[in-house]
Parts: structure tokens; sequence; C-alpha cells
């Protein structure tokens, strides 16, 4: 690439675009260009649609990065998209067709969500879910400051039970033809470090970190480890 692409970061559930604030902060002491997109946390689809768009008037060629769900939307919105040159999952899903964020969750032991979260009922139909305050560090972020993990809950994103729970409809999955490149923790309470392994195995990845003792918040908690897995998709 004679050029950098723009760097687009894509949250997850449970979290908001303030998230990446760390990373944002390293890449643009380097001078590249960075949007942290905000995730919808809707549907698969209707989230999918929206990056697509962001990217879109971007009108630059781009590297996707997503954390956790974000995985699910970067892997929908960059199947058969020119626009995309790199992937980067950061403690993210990386699913195959029909394969949702729920089910490949359970696909390995150890993700203790399900217990820690919230569901109530939103007017547009079916159930949002949160992770509760009182577990939320725990959870969620164990490897910062509880005042740090008090803000986040506070500002957590939920998601609806409908985006979690939906399958990926692309029969071409982004990372079948776009380099891959993934960093996640052997300590995340949310994805299972075997998932983690076994889809990094899955797509081919260029390169994997795997960061010992990290949580499932790997941008806020080791932004220099994220940033460095973008710089390395970037020089590809």
């Amino acid at each position: 690439m004679s050029e950098n692409p723009v760097v687009v970061l894509v949250h997850g559930a449970f979290a908001e675009s303030a998230s990446w604030n760390g990373v944002v902060e390293r890449l643009q002491a380097r001078s590249i260009e960075v949007v942290a997109a905000p995730n919808q946390l809707r549907s698969l689809d209707g989230d999918a649609q929206y990056v697509r768009d962001v990217i879109a008037g971007i009108g630059k060629p781009v590297v996707l990065v997503a954390h956790s769900y974000g995985g699910m939307v970067i892997t929908e919105a960059a199947a058969d998209n020119d626009a995309v040159k790199a992937l980067v999952y950061v403690c993210a899903f990386a699913p195959d067709q029909d394969e949702s964020a729920f089910a490949l969750s359970a696909k390995f032991p150890g993700s203790t969500l399900g217990d820690a979260l919230n569901a109530y009922p939103v007017s547009t139909g079916g159930n949002e879910l949160a992770i509760r305050p009182d577990v939320f560090h725990q959870q969620f972020c164990a490897d910062v400051p509880a005042e740090q993990a008090a803000l986040m809950a506070a500002t957590q994103r939920p998601a609806t039970e409908a985006a979690l729970t939906g399958g990926l409809r692309t029969a071409t999955p982004a990372w079948q033809s776009i380099p891959s490149w993934f960093v996640f923790s052997d300590q995340d309470l949310n994805i299972p470090v075997a998932l983690h392994r076994f889809m990094a195995e899955r797509a081919g990845a260029k390169d994997t970190r795997e960061i010992a003792g990290a949580s499932h918040a790997l941008s806020v908690s080791q932004p220099e480890a994220v940033t460095a897995t973008i710089l390395d998709a970037l020089g590809a």
C-alpha cells in the first residue's frame, strides 16, 4: 500500500467509541487517520450496513478493526468490499456463515457472560441486554482500575438479543479473502481464549498476539498491544 489506509475502529457490545481512545491517541501520534465509528448494536445486518456506509463515506481504502461483537459486524461489512484492505480482530468474533456471537461463545467452555447480563424489553420488540454494574468490572475489564471500570459500566451501550443471536448472513466471510490479524487475551471472560485461537487459525491469520493476564477490554487495558497489531496490518 503506497499510503496508509484510514483505520476504522468498531466497538462491540457493552462498550462505546471512547473505548478506543488509547488506540486513537497512539495512531494519531503517528499521523495515521483514524475513525472510531459508533456501532448501533441493534441487528447484525443493520449494524454491518451502517459500517459499510461509514466506509463509503470515507472514500478511501480502510483497515477495519473490531472488538468483540464488532468482529461479527466487520466480517459482514467487509465481505465483497474492495475498500477494505485488512481486518484486525481485537478480542473479537470472526464468524463463518450462520454463526452468531452467542453460539460461538458457547463453542468452548469459559465464558461467564450469560450469568452477568440483565435483560429487559424494548419498545421496538425483543430484549436488550446489558452487563450488571455489580459484576461489570470482573466480567469485562478486570485489569483496569475500579474507578475506570465504574465509568465504563455507566457508559456501556446495551445490545439487543437479536444482534447477539443473529447469524452471519454472507456466504463469503471477509476473512476468507482479506488478510487478518488477531490480538486477544488469555483471561477473556466473554470470549474463551480457546475460541480466539480457533478463529485465528481458521482465518489463516497473518499474525496472532496473545496477551497474558489481560481482560476482554483489551483496547482499554492494552492499547499498546492493540496499536502494534494495527500497525502490523498497515505495514503489510
